[in-house]
C-alpha cells in the first residue's frame, strides 16, 4: 500500500490521522505572511557594552581590593619584622622608625618628640594586624 503524499501546505499528523492547521502557533497556509525572526543585533550590541562595563568595574574593584590586601600584608611584615621590646596593646598607636644601621624599630615616642627617621604610624587591630595611620 503506497502512502499518498500530501502537499507541503497541508498540516497533517500521521499518528492521529488528523489535520491540525488551526492548532499550530504559526501560519500554515501558502498565502500566509512570511515569518521573519527579529533582528537582535542592535540589542546584543547595546547590552554587550553594558555587560562589559559591568565586568570591567568588578575587575577594577577586585584589583583595588587586591592592592589594599597586599599593602596591608607588606605593612604587617614591616612592623612584625621590626625590633620592639614590649607587648603592643590593641588599639594603641605606635610609630615605626629606621635606625642608622637601616634596621627598623617600633616605639611609642611620637615623631615630633624625636629626631629618628620616621617610617610610619600604625595601630594594632583586634585581629592582631597592623593598620597604617
Amino acid at each position: 500500500m503506497k502512502k499518498e503524499k500530501k502537499p507541503d501546505n497541508v498540516v497533517f499528523n500521521e499518528e492521529t490521522q488528523e489535520y491540525h492547521g488551526k492548532l499550530s502557533p504559526f501560519a500554515t497556509g501558502v498565502s500566509a505572511p512570511k515569518i521573519t525572526p527579529p533582528d537582535v543585533t542592535s540589542w546584543k550590541n547595546t547590552h554587550i557594552v553594558s555587560a562589559n562595563n559591568q565586568f570591567k568595574a568588578e575587575y577594577e574593584a577586585l584589583q583595588k581590593s587586591y592592592k589594599n590586601l597586599m599593602d596591608n600584608f607588606e605593612y604587617n611584615n614591616l612592623v612584625y619584622s621590626a625590633k620592639f621590646s614590649f607587648e603592643p596593646i590593641v588599639g594603641k598607636e605606635y610609630h615605626l622608625y629606621k635606625a642608622k644601621d637601616e634596621s627598623t624599630f617600633l616605639s611609642l615616642i611620637l615623631p615630633q618628640e624625636c629626631n629618628f627617621n620616621h617610617v610610619g604610624s600604625f595601630r594594632l587591630t583586634a585581629d592582631k594586624t597592623w593598620e597604617k595611620l
